[in-house]
Order: structure tokens, then C-alpha cells, then sequence
């Protein structure tokens, strides 16, 4: 059997740990500690399993022309993706050449390296300052230009946004594609959407996914919101149907029920709030977060010892290696009771 040379020497991307015990605190994955709408579960148990026979909507209208509505555009400007790393694939697709590259920041979503390798394209990062905020984009290296640049805000892992002028600016004078990556926007004070319905917009996608806000992780349904052409060109380049008829009808149910996500990412808000500030009282090192995690950096042990140390107690956090993020760990935001569970166990793995 012939595997490609770049699928050979390809390092492939790690995914968050999925603990099959019970009774485990899991703050490592970013994922929404309250339930879904109930709208979702009437929806699922209202489903029409004769439906299951036939293919499902392969241009997703009904979603989105819900999508369209919530953001007052066109349902021309909508793509909806088997989440949102369908999409982030598709662009990788749709707009680098053979002889461009991929940009992003550093660090970020470590998946925009592994996707720039499976493309077989070099990969730019644009490093962060200090203080992890976003001060000069890199856009070309050896000679090979950016064309696709994917600026996750707020970033992952570090919670930290880039400002809307900041982007605004960018994109005025970036002459690729950038995708504005918002996973977390639910859980932060502004977003980029208004960029990417303006009239005049040429170059910006701004990228949703129902995983983090919504509780749907589990679905696997994300969208982008962009100019016409460039969403007209991921159709061209996804799967015959790339998002089932229950995801569709779901992921339709969470959205005619934005209260429901609006509640709980405002507990989700509250709690980061509590913590991050009671974490900054022990002497951890705590960047601001826009995001449903926070990326801290302990009082008085390595993180490595004190993640290695919690996942031994059942509480799983994340820990990235490196340069950049080996003395932080990053910490999803769970319910009260699992942030007490947390911070009573940090009183003692990192006591002075």
C-alpha cells in the first residue's frame, strides 16, 4: 500500500481525552456543562425515522434560512458544514494554491497546522506577544505568500480576543482569504459577524459552530457566514451530503431557542469570572478569557505536575507542551460544583 510522503512524515492532530469512567470531572474540552434546549429533545424524539431513508438536504435550507435571519443576511452567504472543521477543511481546499500557504496565530488551534500539512502547504505562524496578544501578522516566508489566514478570536487556547479594529484593519489589507474562527464568541462581548454580512466585504468568513453555546458538541454541525463567491466555492468543494437530516433538524431546534444558549452561556460567564479572580487570590497567573476556559499558569508547581496530579483525582484539564504553553493549563469552565471540586483539589496540589 502507497501513503503520500506528506501523510507519512504528518503529525496528526491530538484531540481532547474522552474519560469513559463515571463520577470524572472533564474540564478539558471546552464543551458546555448544561444541557442543550429541550426544543433539541423534542425534536429528537419527534423525529420521523422514515424520514432516515432518504438523503438529507444537501444545501441545509431550512437552516439556513434560520442562520440568515438571526444575522439579517442573505441565506447566500451561509454554508453549513459537518462542524466547523469540515469547513476549516474545505477552505484549505478552496482557496490555497499548491504554491501558498496557511497563516494563523501562534499558539492557536493547534488543528490549522495539521490541515495546512494535509494540504501539503507550508504553515506561517504569526506569534503572539508576551502578553499573548496579536501585534503583526506574518504573511509570507521563503518566499511563499498567505493566502488562507485562520484567526481563531476568541483564540484557543489562551481566551484572549483580538479587537474588531484590530481584524477590520487586517482584512482591509490582507489580499487572501481570512477566516474568523468564533467558536467562543457566545461566551464574549463583541464579534466579527458584522464584517462578514457588510455589502462591500470581499475576504471575510466568520466560522460558528453549535458545539460550544449550543451543547451540541456530540452533532457535529457548524457554519460560516461570508461573500457569496467564496461560500459558493466551499459548495463546490464539500461532500455530496455532508450533514445529516438529524443534525439539520436539531441543530434548527437550538436555534429557534436562543434564550436557552443565551442563559447558560451567561452562567458559563459568571462562573469564569469567579474563578479566574479566585485563582488570581492564590497567586496563578490568569489571562483575561473571552472564552468558556481560562489558560493560567500555576502559583507554586509545574503544570505538568498538577495536571498529571488532577487526572489521577478523576479532573481532567489540558496541557499543551511547548515553548508558549507548557507552564499553563487550560480549564473549561464546568458547573459551580465542578469548579469547587476543582479549586478545593488545587488547594492542595499547588499549596505554598
Amino acid at each position: 500500500m502507497r501513503i503520500a510522503k506528506s501523510v507519512r512524515t504528518l503529525e496528526a492532530y491530538t484531540p481532547g481525552e474522552q474519560p469513559k469512567a463515571k463520577n470524572v470531572v472533564k474540564l478539558n474540552t471546552n464543551e458546555n456543562p448544561y444541557p442543550p434546549s429541550p426544543k433539541c429533545a423534542e425534536t429528537l424524539k419527534g423525529f420521523d425515522l422514515d424520514a432516515l431513508r432518504r438523503y438529507p438536504d444537501p444545501v441545509f435550507t431550512a437552516l439556513r434560512n434560520r442562520i440568515a435571519e438571526i444575522w439579517k443576511t442573505s441565506p447566500g452567504r451561509v454554508f453549513v458544514g459537518n462542524g466547523s472543521d469540515e469547513i476549516l477543511t474545505l477552505a484549505a481546499k478552496a482557496f490555497v494554491e499548491d504554491d501558498e500557504a496557511i497563516g494563523s496565530l501562534d499558539p492557536s488551534y493547534s488543528l490549522y497546522k495539521t490541515l495546512a500539512a494535509i494540504r501539503n502547504v507550508p504553515f506561517i505562524p504569526s506569534p503572539l506577544a508576551g502578553d499573548f496578544t496579536w501585534k503583526r501578522p506574518v504573511l509570507k516566508s521563503g518566499g511563499t505568500d498567505v493566502s488562507l489566514f485562520l484567526l481563531t478570536n476568541p483564540n484557543a487556547p489562551t481566551g484572549t480576543v483580538t479587537p474588531i479594529k484590530t481584524v477590520t484593519d487586517f482584512a482591509k489589507k490582507f489580499k487572501g482569504v481570512l477566516i474568523v474562527d468564533e467558536a467562543y464568541a457566545d461566551f464574549a462581548k463583541s464579534n466579527c459577524v458584522p464584517l462578514a454580512t457588510a455589502p462591500d466585504n470581499r475576504n471575510v468568513i466568520v466560522m460558528r459552530t453549535f458545539s460550544k453555546s449550543f451543547s451540541l458538541a456530540g452533532l457535529r454541525v457548524g457554519y460560516c457566514i461570508g461573500p457569496e463567491d467564496l461560500i459558493e466555492a466551499l459548495y463546490k468543494v464539500k461532500d455530496s451530503y455532508n450533514a445529516d437530516a438529524v443534525a439539520q433538524a436539531v441543530s434548527l431546534a437550538a436555534l429557534n431557542d436562543l434564550p436557552w444558549m443565551r442563559s447558560n452561556s451567561a452562567k458559563v460567564r459568571k462562573t469564569r469570572v469567579r474563578v479566574a479572580k479566585e485563582l488570581a487570590k492564590r497567586g496563578w497567573d490568569v489571562l483575561p478569557s473571552e472564552s468558556n476556559f481560562l489558560f493560567a499558569r500555576p502559583a507554586h508547581r509545574p503544570a505538568s505536575e498538577i495536571f498529571d496530579a488532577l487526572r489521577a483525582m478523576n479532573i481532567f484539564v489540558r496541557y499543551f507542551k511547548g515553548p508558549r504553553t507548557g507552564d499553563r493549563l487550560r480549564i473549561t469552565i464546568g458547573t459551580d460544583a465542578e469548579m469547587d471540586t476543582l479549586l478545593k483539589a488545587l488547594s492542595t496540589l499547588d499549596a505554598p
